[in-house]
């Protein structure tokens, strides 16, 4: 059997309380005939003889005033659902803007940054260029360089660096590289295979995640963060650190945002997290792992 719908049960909780059709029409701003059919409808989806029609108006049947009863329990329970997520969206707000690798790893990571019992919300933006705090298009920026102006509040966090890695059955005689294409690279990491002039590339991409699925599929070698690449089994190491391409990390806010407690909370996690995982990052990676991993790198013949 068809149940009634929430919609009919609204209207027909506007009849039984107006009184009748027109009321329920001044409420609705339905049709007193439309509703008159719906009524009718109702009525027989349910089974029930639920008003006694005169020309005063509409009476409540015994069956219309129980479940009239059931109806106003119903909308109790719509209300607090509806107060319950009102309290959601009444949530302050922290923005995150990192590029799209220190995303992945905060993602990796989130117990350690946010969990669902903070009473606040989370926004995390990809963001390989520098954010403009003026227009508060982040309330937190993880940077690879220190800001040299604003009214910002800065904190050191740790060093990271970048190597090439393969596919662990990349065979040694390929010396073919992948590389994000030169229309969207913007650090220097992204930016080194295709400035070495004897490196061979055979294929690239626009998104840094598609790089990393490139180099883990055997597709040729490339340029990752050692967070990333000593963190998938299924690569390996292609050569050293590449020290020109080491950073430090910095943590930025705007000076007055930092000020609000949901902000300092995810500074302060983030600052933790970071210095939780300092060898990771910096390319040391567990013990033994490093020098498993290195296989040197060999450019075009």
């Amino acid at each position: 059997m068809k149940d009634a719908s929430w919609d009919d049960l609204q209207l027909f909780f506007h009849v039984a309380t107006g009184g009748g059709l027109s009321a329920a029409a001044a409420r609705t701003g339905l049709s007193a005939p439309t509703i008159g059919r719906r009524m009718l409808a109702l009525e027989r989806v349910t089974g029930r003889s639920l008003f006694s029609r005169g020309p005063t108006g509409y009476l409540l049947a015994r069956d219309g005033q129980e479940l009239l009863d059931r109806v106003r329990l119903m909308q109790d329970a719509a209300q607090a659902i509806s107060d319950w997520r009102g309290e959601v969206l009444m949530l302050p707000i922290v923005s995150t803007a990192a590029d799209s690798w220190t995303l992945r790893f905060i993602a990796d990571h989130l117990a350690g940054v946010w969990t669902p019992s903070d009473s606040f919300r989370m926004c995390y933006k990809s963001c390989d260029a520098s954010v403009d705090f003026t227009y508060r298009e982040a309330h937190i920026a993880i940077r690879h360089s220190r800001p040299d102006s604003g009214n910002v509040a800065i904190r050191r966090s740790v060093k990271v660096a970048h190597a090439a890695y393969q596919a662990a059955d990349f065979a040694q005689s390929n010396c073919n590289w992948i590389s994000l294409g030169t229309d969207i690279a913007t650090t220097p990491a992204d930016k080194w295979t295709f400035e070495q002039p004897d490196y061979w590339i055979t294929g690239w991409t626009n998104t840094p995640h598609m790089l990393f699925y490139l180099i883990r599929g055997g597709a040729g070698r490339g340029v990752l963060p050692c967070f990333i690449g000593d963190q998938e089994r299924r690569l390996v190491r292609a050569g050293p650190v590449i020290d020109d391409l080491t950073y430090e990390m910095w943590i930025v806010a705007h000076d007055d945002e930092r000020q609000r407690p949901e902000v300092r909370t995810v500074i302060n996690r983030l600052a933790a997290l970071f210095a939780d995982h300092e060898d990771l990052l910096a390319g040391q990676g567990p013990p033994g792992e490093v020098s498993r991993k290195h296989r040197p790198a060999s450019p075009r013949s």
